[in-house]
């Protein structure tokens, strides 16, 4: 049990990380669009390449796993997001947004292995009726991440004195290259750090000894068709829609907000205080995985998944119908409400599939690339109708998760895993 809980806390860490890692993207998605003079479709490029990557690089990751353990794929996954962020000096030197771009496609893929590899293990730590529980509280910690690194971010990135398309329009090109040459390079200090940080914490997990998970380590047998049987379970098979949809949301509205609480209309701020509402936002949810995580020892998690998808949505018509500080703090509001879904979707999506876990588990983090593709169809919307109205598309994502909560995540009574017992981990 006390070797468990080690390897929960130092698998806690690793979600830190990538929490920290994947939220700074809301900070440099305003900071490049102004230094390469970008719309929303274009700035949208860097989550669509980001969170792409999950979609790529899930299968080759599964494999990863499958070959070498969680340890292992911990500690590979831990290197190749050290490398992604190592890119980003020469991305900044130069500047070049098609390097920075390529940099963020090499730390997503990372942290896709650390997705495919730790949500599960962290689900399989124990008995099965806490692993909502366990996965919840590890996502706080995830959350933690996500919330230090909008204030961190925009204090060091968003610094910088901010021009205006128009004012850059103006300079010649000497002083419009010194700008964007100054401006890139703000992001080298902090990602270098990063750098050294996920080093050190490969390091640490190499040293560490991690519990085998017997029965989630032995994998079903390889057929033509891999993926054939596990979707066949329909709470995973919703379950992926799920996940892409609620990742979608949850990035479209934080890689929009300092965007759309500066504006005249709403928040009427500079984007270095905007920066601080994101991190609010990221905060709710730290706060929300914390309750979430004592609630689910006493509420079902399905019960609770829909409920908050229920209030999230409210909150997103109300920042749609409204102006000033309500429709700030009802967007804002929405981080509280997202915390326990993503934990939850996962948990409930992976139930009762034993052997299969591994393949439900590259499924999952596969449709993370909700995260890619929706804020690119809100930055589309975005340019047409205005970022107010374009909360049009996270308001559907949550309006299916209210149905997935309430009835699409139920068990397939059919399936002969469902009545097998959860695997546990190794004495």
């Amino acid at each position: 049990m006390n070797k468990n809980r080690l390897a929960f806390g130092v698998v806690t860490a690793v979600f830190f990380m990538w929490g920290f890692i994947t939220v700074l993207n809301d900070v440099l998605v305003p900071h490049l669009k102004s230094v390469f003079s970008l719309n929303y479709a274009q700035i949208m490029l860097i989550q669509f390449t980001f969170f792409g990557a999950y979609f790529l690089m899930s299968l080759p990751s599964g494999k990863v796993v499958s070959l070498v353990g969680y340890k292992n794929s911990i500690i590979i996954g831990l290197g190749v997001t050290g490398l992604g962020a190592l890119l980003f000096y020469p991305a900044a030197a130069i500047p070049s947004y098609g390097v920075f771009l390529a940099a963020f496609f090499v730390l997503a893929s990372g942290i896709t292995l650390l997705q495919v590899a730790a949500n599960p293990y962290v689900a399989l730590l124990g008995a099965p009726r806490g692993a909502s529980s366990r996965l919840n509280l590890s996502q706080a910690f995830n959350s933690l991440g996500t919330t230090l690194a909008p204030k961190l971010g925009g204090l060091i990135i968003l610094s910088g004195t901010v021009l205006s398309a128009a004012a850059l329009a103006r300079l010649d090109a000497a002083h419009r290259l010194a700008y964007q040459l100054h401006q890139a390079r703000l992001v080298q200090g902090p990602y270098i750090g990063i750098a050294i940080t996920l080093f050190a914490l490969a390091a640490i997990v190499y040293l560490f000894h991690l519990p085998v998970i017997d029965a989630a380590e032995k994998h079903a047998p390889q057929t033509r068709h891999p993926f054939r049987e596990v979707l066949q379970h329909r709470h995973l098979r919703l379950g992926v829609a799920a996940i892409f949809l609620y990742v979608g949301a949850e990035v479209s509205i934080g890689s929009f907000m300092i965007n759309y609480i500066s504006l005249p209309a709403i928040g009427d701020m500079p984007q270095i205080r905007a920066a601080g509402f994101v991190s609010l936002y990221w905060g709710g949810a730290m706060l929300g995985r914390f309750i979430g995580s004592a609630l689910l020892q006493r509420i079902d998690s399905r019960k609770l998944l829909y409920l908050s998808a229920c209030v999230a949505a409210l909150l997103v018509i109300t920042t749609m119908l409204s102006r000033g500080m309500l429709a700030v703090w009802s967007v804002v509001g929405i981080g509280l409400f997202n915390s326990i879904m993503f934990p939850n979707i996962f948990t409930i999506s992976i139930e009762k599939l034993g052997p299969l876990t591994g393949r439900a588990s590259s499924l999952l983090v596969m449709a993370i690339v909700g995260g890619a593709v929706i804020p690119e169809l809100q930055g589309m919307l975005a340019d047409h109708i205005g970022v107010q109205h374009a909360f049009i598309l996270p308001l559907l994502g949550y309006l299916y998760i209210v149905f997935y909560g309430f009835k699409g995540s139920r068990l397939d009574l059919q399936s002969p895993l469902v009545t097998q017992s959860e695997p546990g981990p190794h004495a």
